[in-house]
C-alpha cells in the first residue's frame, strides 16, 4: 500500500474553516494557504465548492497552473445529484467534473430526517442520489468520497437507514464515507459505540474492509477528541482545518490531530522534519487569512509551553520534561519562561539563558531582579507579554543597558479650534542624541500628531533620526491601555502594551503611570532603546 494511502489527513481550511465568522479567502489567500499544507504534508487539500461558489470555480482553474503539490491531493466539495434531476444533467455536477480535481468529496444527506424535511424528498430518492452521483463521477475516473452529513445524529434516529447511506455509497465506488458530526454534540464513548456498530453492520453487508473517516466539529469541545476516538475504532481518515477554524465553535484542529496522532498515538503521518515546521506553518497560515493562531493552543500557541510559577521554574532548570507533556523541538515550538510577580531566582535564571544571558551563580543579580520584578508587578507593570522590557530591566541590573540618549523634558498639548478642529502638538527635549551626540548634544523636536501620543512618538523619531537613522524601520504596530484600579475613575493608574516591529524584529514594551501620556511615553521610548540595542546600533560613549 502507497505510505499515502495507510491513513489519510484531510484538510477542509479553504472550505469549511472559510465558513468561519469573519474569515473571507481571496483565491490568492486560497492558493498561499494551499502551498503552506502542502508543505505541512497533509494528504488531500479541500479547494472549496466549484460551480456554486464562483471564488472557488476561478481557484481550481488557476490551480491547474500556479499550483505545484508535492504530497496533497487536490479535492474538489460538491453535492449530490438534486432529486428527479438526472445526474449527467446536473449542472453542479458537471462543475465538479470541469473543475478537473483528481478527488471529488460529495456531501450527502444520511439523517432521514434532513431527507424528508431538507431536502423533501424520499428515502429511497436519497439513496439513489448517492448511487448515482458516485457511480457517474467514479466512471469518469474520479477518485470519490462521500461526506455523511450529520451521520451520527441520524444513526441515532434511525441506524438502519444511515447505514443504508454508507452502503449505497461504497456499492456505488466511493472510496471512503466519511461520518460527520455536523452539529458537534457528540461525545468520545458515543463516537466509539456508533463506529464499532457500524462496523459491525458494514461487515454484514459486505463492506468490513470498506474505509471509513471523521470530520467533526467542536461545539461540545471535543473535536479532537472525537476524531482520536474514532482512529481508535478503526477509521483510517480524518478531516479538520488549521487552527480548528470553521464555522460556530470550529472544526477538529488539524495541527493539534497531527501532533497527538504521530506524537502520541505512534502513528507514522509525516517525516520528523516537517512535523518541526508546524508551530511556523500555523502562525504564517494565521497571517494569510488573518486570524492569529489562539496564544493557548495546544502544541503551537505562544503559551503552549510558557511557565510562570516560581514552583515549575526550579523543576524545569532541573529537568525541564518534569513540567511539560513533550519536547516542543518536535512540533517546533519553544520553551518559555514568563516573568511575573511569581517568578523566583529559577524563573529568572531560566528567562536571562532564554534571551541569552547566563546568570548561573549570579545569586545576588537574580536576587535583585526578582525583587524588583515583584516590585514593579505590585506597581502594574506586567512583563508576560513585554519580554523587551524585561531584558531592558535585566541589561539595567547588570549595568549594560546602553544609553541612546537623555530625557532632557516632554510635554504634549491638545487644544480645540473654535471651528471644532482638535490641534495636538508634542515637544520633546533629548541629549545625547543630535548629530553631534558624543559631546552631549541636544536635540529638540516638535511635532503635530493624530492625538497626544502619536504626536509624541512623532516628536521622538524625529529628534532621534538624525543620529539613528534606523529609527524609520521600526513601526508600531499595536497600542494596547488597560486602566489598572478602575475604581479610582479617571485617577487610575494606566499600563501601556506596545508592540513595535521592523528591522527584522518584533517585540513588546510596557509602560505605566497615573495617566496614560506618561504611561505611553515610557513603552514607546523603551520601544526605540530596545529597537536599536537588538538591531545591533551601537550607543554613544564620552
Amino acid at each position: 500500500m502507497d505510505p499515502l494511502d495507510a491513513f489519510h489527513l484531510y484538510d477542509t481550511t479553504l472550505r469549511d474553516g472559510s465558513q468561519q465568522e469573519g474569515l473571507t479567502l481571496s483565491v490568492a489567500d486560497k492558493l498561499a494557504v494551499a502551498r503552506h499544507l502542502d508543505e505541512l504534508g497533509v494528504t488531500y487539500i479541500e479547494g472549496g465548492w466549484p460551480g456554486a461558489v464562483p471564488r472557488d470555480t476561478e481557484f481550481f482553474a488557476r490551480a491547474r497552473t500556479e499550483l505545484d503539490l508535492h504530497c496533497a491531493r487536490l479535492a474538489a466539495f460538491g453535492a449530490t445529484r438534486k432529486a428527479g434531476v438526472a445526474v449527467q444533467d446536473d449542472p453542479q455536477v458537471a462543475a465538479l467534473v470541469d473543475s478537473e480535481a483528481p478527488t471529488v468529496t460529495l456531501v450527502a444527506k444520511s439523517d432521514l430526517r434532513h431527507v424528508t424535511g431538507a431536502l423533501r424528498t424520499s428515502g429511497e430518492e436519497n439513496l439513489a442520489m448517492v448511487r448515482d452521483t458516485v457511480a457517474h463521477l467514479v466512471r469518469l475516473g474520479r477518485e470519490v468520497f462521500v461526506d455523511a452529513e450529520h451521520f451520527f445524529d441520524g444513526f441515532c434516529h434511525d441506524a438502519d437507514y444511515t447505514t443504508s447511506v454508507v452502503t449505497e455509497a461504497f456499492a456505488a465506488g466511493a472510496g471512503v464515507v466519511v461520518l460527520c458530526d455536523t452539529n458537534g454534540g457528540m461525545l468520545p464513548h458515543q463516537v466509539t459505540e456508533i463506529v464499532e456498530d457500524l462496523r459491525a453492520r458494514l461487515e454484514q453487508a459486505g463492506h468490513g474492509q470498506a474505509r471509513l473517516g471523521a470530520h467533526t466539529h467542536n461545539d461540545s469541545g471535543c473535536a479532537v477528541a472525537n476524531a482520536l476516538t474514532a482512529v481508535r475504532a478503526g477509521i483510517t481518515h480524518v478531516q479538520g482545518c488549521v487552527n480548528g477554524y470553521g464555522e460556530r465553535t470550529g472544526n477538529a484542529d488539524l495541527l493539534t490531530m497531527l501532533a497527538d496522532l504521530q506524537l502520541k498515538m505512534g502513528l507514522d503521518l509525516v517525516p520528523e522534519h516537517t512535523l518541526e515546521e508546524a508551530t511556523r506553518i500555523a502562525h504564517a497560515i494565521g497571517e494569510i487569512v488573518n486570524m492569529p493562531v489562539s496564544p493557548r493552543a495546544p502544541y503551537v500557541g505562544a503559551s503552549a509551553f510558557a511557565h510562570k510559577a516560581g514552583l515549575h521554574a526550579s523543576a524545569i532548570r532541573v529537568d525541564p520534561d518534569l513540567y511539560q507533556h513533550m519536547d516542543p523541538r518536535a512540533i517546533g515550538n519553544d520553551m518559555r519562561m514568563i516573568i511575573s510577580d511569581m517568578a523566583g531566582r529559577a524563573s529568572i535564571e531560566l528567562k536571562g539563558r532564554e534571551l541569552g544571558f547566563d546568570l548561573t551563580g549570579e545569586q545576588n543579580v537574580l536576587s535583585r531582579l526578582a525583587g524588583t520584578v515583584k516590585q514593579r508587578e505590585a506597581e502594574g507593570y506586567s512583563y508576560e507579554a513585554a519580554d523587551a522590557s524585561f531584558e531592558l530591566l535585566l541589561l539595567d541590573e547588570i549595568g549594560r543597558v546602553p544609553r541612546y540618549f537623555e530625557v532632557e523634558s516632554w510635554r504634549a498639548t491638545s487644544q480645540q479650534l473654535r471651528d471644532g478642529t482638535l490641534e495636538t502638538e508634542a515637544t520633546v527635549k533629548l541629549r545625547g542624541a543630535g548629530t553631534d551626540g558624543a559631546d552631549g548634544g541636544r536635540s529638540v523636536a516638535i511635532a503635530e500628531g493624530n492625538g497626544p501620543v502619536n504626536a509624541l512618538d512623532l516628536a521622538l523619531r524625529q529628534a532621534l533620526r538624525d543620529r539613528f537613522p534606523l529609527i524609520d524601520q521600526l513601526e508600531l504596530q499595536d497600542f494596547k491601555v488597560r486602566i489598572l484600579d478602575a475604581h479610582h475613575g479617571t485617577d487610575a493608574t494606566t499600563r501601556v502594551l506596545v508592540r513595535t516591529a521592523g528591522a527584522d524584529l518584533e517585540f513588546t514594551t510596557v509602560g505605566v503611570g497615573p495617566n496614560i501620556i506618561e504611561a505611553s511615553w515610557e513603552a514607546i521610548s523603551d520601544a526605540y532603546t530596545y529597537g536599536l540595542y537588538k538591531a545591533g546600533v551601537a550607543a554613544p560613549t564620552g
